[in-house]
């Protein structure tokens, strides 16, 4: 298996702006899977970077989990924080153009665990807010 990248600031803020017009128009052209597993990888993994530590795990599945925000930490099993999504909807909460309530109240996020929602003060990773 290939190493995993850590992410790189400028690499990061490159991915996202490559699907930048996506993200503002749901109409849009889909990007490419590559382009979309890119900067879903590489925000979660600077939400990561950001915020080390293992207490809440953000999932968004194909692409990517990971562990962030410090505390205590699980070793087996399932973590008991979790935060789900699809790849749309975590970029939206990466780049500020979505707030996490309102992902939750979509029902397009799903928040497990008492300190899941502390996600929410690791965002925007790259902002695109308007």
């Amino acid at each position: 298996m290939a190493p995993r990248r850590s992410a790189d600031p400028t690499r990061t803020r490159e991915a996202v702006v490559a699907i930048a017009d996506w993200l503002a128009d749901d109409a849009a052209p889909a990007p490419d899977r590559a382009a979309l597993a890119e900067a879903v990888r590489l925000t979660a993994r600077t939400l990561a970077a950001q915020a080390p530590g293992a207490t809440v795990e953000l999932r968004v599945p194909p692409f990517v989990a990971v562990q962030c925000i410090s505390g205590l930490s699980h070793t087996r099993g399932n973590p008991p924080n979790v935060v789900e999504t699809d790849a749309r909807t975590w970029l939206l909460l990466a780049t500020g153009l979505r707030t996490l309530p309102e992902a939750v109240a979509d029902g397009t996020l799903q928040l497990s665990g008492s300190r899941a929602g502390e996600l929410a003060d690791w965002l925007p990773i790259v902002s695109l807010a308007r």
